[in-house]
């Protein structure tokens, strides 16, 4: 990597995406300061902590084919383990398995005890260094008021407070494709990147998170199926996963139940309430799976999957100093963010 001037860069966004970009630029000599709406690392990487165990409740696993991934990797090497999640099966509407043990050529990773540790330990230098502003959401992006060439960025913290954060060389948007347009265009100069992002499509997902504690009872180790994940092709459910099978969980039975595409976006605005009384009738018609669960909860992620991705892996206007990554414009995989937030780091460095 060439090294250019140090430059005072913010990154908007905390997930895959955005460290990675953070880390790669810190790496060649710039001051980086990350802003995150929500109050952890990890964006769709997330991973819920509740008294009966984690759940993943984003993204559920991740794949590794790009050689610079496997590089980053093994900066942590004791951190991500194989989950043999080779048993997911396809699903009829009626619960039925249609194919088993379905074949895959990506062994699937996860990071332990949950998946938002990879990106948290990925940021943690950051953290130490007090550069990442947590719950701090950027609403405007302006010229600064001082120089005409860096930027400033308006932002709200908790209970409503603001702050401007000022004398940026460039800003770079770490966020799903809608609200990066929206922000972009909250600027009068960022028109040519804000209309790129027009052609991405993305799809919600309603998340149902379930926990069964009497699974523990003597004698009995699992509730229901066999198996560990699966595809559903019931009209409600895309994906389900036995969180208590992965590595570094705890036993008590747990299930993520992620809505399809379709379904989820036609339920988008419902009542969580509704929704997790859909979800989990249609859980206990996959599964076979009757009893009364001890916890549920719901999660609704806007941007759940990319359905037309952007066609590069970022975009980096040096004219104006402003950029774009995610998963989204290559994909909807974590080693997609993770090219894309490495290689708009590339083109600013």
């Amino acid at each position: 990597m060439t090294k250019s001037k140090p430059k005072n860069i913010a990154i908007i966004g905390a997930g895959m995406a955005g460290v990675a970009c953070a880390r790669t630029l810190v790496q060649a000599g710039h001051k980086v300061t990350v802003f995150e709406k929500s109050a952890g690392i990890g964006g769709r990487m997330a991973t819920r902590s509740t008294s009966f165990g984690t759940f993943d409740h984003g993204a559920q696993y991740f794949t590794v084919r790009d050689p610079r991934f496997v590089r980053a990797l093994a900066t942590t090497p004791d951190l991500c383990k194989p989950w043999s999640a080779n048993t997911v099966r396809v699903l009829d509407e009626l619960g039925r398995v249609a194919a088993a043990g379905l074949p895959g050529k990506d062994a699937h990773w996860v990071p332990t005890p949950g998946m938002s540790a990879l990106a948290s330990r990925w940021a943690l230098p950051l953290m130490e260094q007090h550069n990442v502003e947590l719950e701090t959401r950027v609403t405007h992006l302006q010229r600064d008021a001082l120089n005409g060439h860096q930027w400033q960025l308006r932002t709200e913290g908790p209970a409503g407070s603001t702050h401007v954060f000022s004398g940026f060389d460039a800003v770079l948007l770490a966020i799903p494709a809608e609200p990066a347009r929206l922000l972009l265009n909250t600027s009068q100069h960022a028109d040519p990147l804000a209309t790129q992002l027009d052609r991405v499509e993305t799809a919600p997902c309603w998340t149902l998170l379930l926990a069964f504690p009497q699974a523990m009872q003597p004698g009995l180790t699992t509730l229901g199926p066999q198996w560990n994940a699966a595809r559903s092709t019931h009209h409600r459910i895309a994906w389900l996963a036995r969180e208590s099978s992965k590595p570094g969980r705890n036993a008590i039975e747990r299930w993520t139940v992620q809505g399809s595409a379709a379904w989820s976006q036609e339920h988008l605005e419902d009542d969580p309430m509704r929704v997790q009384a859909k979800l989990l009738k249609a859980f206990s018609e996959v599964t076979g799976i009757r009893a009364t669960p001890a916890f549920v909860d719901t999660q609704r992620w806007r941007y759940a999957k990319t359905t037309q991705p952007l066609g590069k892996s970022h975009l980096w206007d040096a004219s104006t100093g402003l950029g774009v990554c995610g998963d989204w414009c290559l994909g909807h995989r974590v080693e997609n963010a993770f090219v894309s937030g490495l290689e708009l780091a590339l083109s600013v460095a």
